[in-house]
């Protein structure tokens, strides 16, 4: 943005995310100073100023867990209503370069741009620009990705760098020796964590209540919850991790054989990653 003038010696205006001050006048340089002169800091400008960068921060929040959400799910999103935000610089930052599939679901690319009429243009594993034009688009969760590895291997020779995690997404596949009738899993169970848990998983984009921590997604028309339960010492703030489920949303808890691929995949990176082991990818959370 722009700089606007404040009183008769100073400019102001917002520099990567925060309040900025330089001198007006004949003699000034134009480069921020490195501190706020105290002279400014109960302007009602400055003030202005400070509640646009907070609204600012929301914002963006606000387009990445929504982006986030639509991966997750894999759910299709009408190209109209990517026209609609694309013009915003914020949505674009967390749109661009996601991995997109049109009507083709065999012909996936990298996200580059969104016409006004809601016809998109992707780079495809070929390396070249495409234009689509489907009724809606889908950014799929990773493990809905035949081609993950050439993607992720395309994706480091273009230097693509996703605000949202997808292509990099920790993954993890339903192990086959899965007894039929089981509905818990225990590999975490008795794993102490040595900090409050339920600050964590707030942290890291999870719900917490009570004795549980739980993420949510959309698969196969409909929501299902994975549940990790917990017991936490408030004393020492120590928390060890109990078992992991997944339900149906005010439905039925589900036989593990019966979780979905990106209901088990996200179920294992929450529990994963408040477990402090390493993830899918071979990264530690």
């Amino acid at each position: 943005m722009g700089w606007l003038t404040v009183g008769d010696s100073y400019e102001i205006s917002l520099v990567d995310g925060k309040v900025a001050a330089r001198s007006a006048g004949p003699r000034a340089t134009g480069r921020p100073l490195k501190t706020l002169p105290k002279a400014l800091r109960d302007d009602p400008e400055v003030e202005r100023l400070r509640q646009l960068a907070q609204w600012l921060d929301r914002h963006a929040a606000q387009c990445l867990a929504r982006v986030d959400a639509w991966v997750v799910s894999s759910l299709p999103v009408p190209t109209g209503l990517l026209a609609r935000v694309w013009p915003d610089p914020t949505w674009q930052d967390a749109l661009r370069d996601l991995v997109v599939l049109g009507d083709d679901p065999a012909a996936p690319g990298f996200l580059r741009d969104v016409t006004d009429t809601g016809d998109l243009r992707v780079v495809n594993l070929d390396g070249d620009t495409v234009r689509l034009s489907p009724a809606s688009a889908t950014l799929p969760h990773p493990v809905r990705l035949p081609d993950l590895a050439d993607l992720r291997e395309f994706a480091d020779e273009l230097d693509v760098t996703q605000r949202v995690e997808q292509l990099h997404r920790g993954t993890w596949g339903k192990p086959a020796t899965l007894r039929e009738h089981d509905t818990v899993l225990a590999d975490f169970r008795g794993t102490a964590v040595p900090n409050r848990l339920a600050a964590r998983a707030a942290t890291l984009g999870f719900r917490a209540s009570g004795s549980q921590v739980r993420c949510r997604v959309w698969e196969a028309g409909r929501a299902v919850e994975a549940t990790l339960w917990f017991d936490e010492d408030y004393w020492d703030s120590e928390a060890t991790l109990g078992t992991l489920s997944w339900s149906v949303v005010d439905g039925p808890t589900l036989r593990l054989a019966e979780v979905g691929p990106v209901a088990w995949s996200e179920g294992m990176r929450m529990a994963t990653a408040l477990s402090g082991a390493m993830t899918g990818t071979g990264k530690r959370a």
